[in-house]
């Protein structure tokens, strides 16, 4: 996992984090600040279908 921060329209930051699935491939999520401060790299991440990212 990486974390990485932007202010992609100018005024709102956006929180996102490089992950890498069980498959090998890997996505960019958009995440909450609170998810954001629980993480670390090299955490487990986990969303439930229908439900918001969190760590696992």
């Amino acid at each position: 996992m990486k974390k990485s921060r932007a202010l992609l329209d100018g005024s709102n930051l956006y929180r996102r984090l490089k992950v890498r699935l069980d498959d090998g491939t890997q996505r960019e999520v958009k995440v909450d600040r609170d998810v954001w401060k629980q993480l670390e790299v090299g955490d487990r991440l986990v969303k439930p279908q229908g439900g918001d990212p969190r760590r696992g």
